[in-house]
């Protein structure tokens, strides 16, 4: 059999892709199977949104190798979201590049600014995948840990006491995922201030700005971020569009270039229609996101009382698309989603594939009906 490359010795396949094997061959043998455990959208995209890629199927250039850059309407929307949502202004010919799914970006900019031997600094818990693409390039992944004590925000007087010499990049994300955690632009101040100084490239992963939060904030609004930081958005959880694969990366022109020729060299650029469906999307009216924050809102306070009814406390201050609950102290993550994956066919995630700070912890998703959510509920 041909040997694989080495550098696939050193990541396993990713956690849902295992897991959810298992999940639906349980479903497979009958079992009613209620999935609190991935964060994939089960509502609708806007109608708009629908209707414009239906119509540009029949235009001259729907069917034809797109730019690398993405159509120039939609990198002028994305400035005009960025510009209205969050107060930041880009400049749409250079300091935005639209993406196939953020989670593309993350490769494209390990790729573009990382060497064999580099340093990443990654939050535990965090997103799997920082990790992943770090190994993958053979770079060194350093982690940073985060707790509740201090609202999973990085300690930095910890980090300055590391050796920062090897860091090339440091992977944040807020609102935070898995916990949902907020950043406050004073936290984002300091990280820039902390970049700075060390000659890091932050990056700010934020798909979850718009869901259960009042307040979106982008870490480009704070002064000088432009200088060391890169932002990372989607239209996957905020628009109901996972599927469609639709991502931006935004920061200072130089930075984009960058990963635009990796980029470049990667794909052939993003299929017309989802582009012309992404412009519609970004254009939506406030009551968009309040009709979708609604159903959420009860959402969450349904899995509230399922988290209440297994002993798992929360914080009910937290944003995002998930509830991040601590367990009863004589269970550890991956034993309570067992046992309660065998006994009450309910599959949620447990807090160790985020990270070993995710230890005592479980993720609940809000990607499911409320009829399913009390169905769990009376199970319990």
């Amino acid at each position: 059999m041909m040997e694989v490359a080495n550098r696939l010795h050193s990541v396993e396949e990713y956690y849902f892709s295992k897991k959810l094997k298992e999940v639906n061959s349980l479903k497979s043998h009958s079992k009613p199977i209620i999935n609190l455990g991935i964060g994939s959208p089960d509502l609708q995209p806007p109608s708009n949104v629908i209707t414009a890629i239906a119509n540009s199927l029949k235009e001259a250039n729907a069917h034809k190798y797109q730019s690398y850059q993405g159509l120039p309407e939609l990198r002028q929307a994305i400035s005009g979201f960025y510009k209205t949502h969050f107060n930041v202004t880009l400049n749409a010919d250079g300091e935005v590049l639209p993406l196939m799914g953020s989670k593309e970006g993350i490769m494209h900019i390990s790729m573009a600014f990382l060497n064999k031997g580099d340093a990443v600094l990654i939050p535990n818990p965090g997103y799997p995948t920082y990790t992943s693409v770090t190994k993958l390039l053979e770079a060194k992944p350093v982690f940073y840990n985060l707790d509740q004590k201090h609202n999973w925000c990085p300690n930095l007087l910890e980090l300055e006491a590391q050796d920062l010499s090897k860091v090339k990049i440091m992977w944040i994300s807020y609102p935070h995922m898995p916990t949902g955690a907020k950043a406050s632009k004073e936290v984002f101040k300091s990280l820039i201030t902390f970049a700075k100084k060390h000659d890091i490239l932050l990056v700010n992963d934020n798909p979850y700005s718009f869901i259960l939060n009042k307040e979106p904030l982008s870490i480009l609004s704070v002064e000088g971020a432009k200088d060391v930081c890169l932002e990372l958005n989607s239209l996957s959880k905020t628009f109901n569009m996972a599927g469609w694969r639709v991502g931006m990366l935004s920061g200072n022109k130089e930075l984009i270039n960058a990963v635009l020729k990796v980029k470049s060299n990667m794909d052939s650029g993003m299929f017309y229609g989802i582009q012309k469906g992404a412009i519609e999307a970004l254009k939506v009216s406030q009551s968009w996101f309040e009709n979708l924050n609604a159903i959420y809102q009860e959402r969450r306070r349904l899995v509230w009382e399922l988290a209440t009814k297994l002993e798992c406390t929360y914080n009910e201050n937290a944003s995002g698309l998930f509830v991040w609950a601590k367990l009863p102290s004589n269970f550890s993550s991956e034993v309570f989603i067992d046992k309660l994956l065998k006994e009450y066919d309910i599959f949620i995630a447990p807090g160790t594939i985020f990270g070993s700070q995710g230890e005592g912890y479980v993720r609940f998703s809000l990607c499911a009906t409320t009829e399913q959510i009390k169905e769990a509920i009376s199970r319990v």
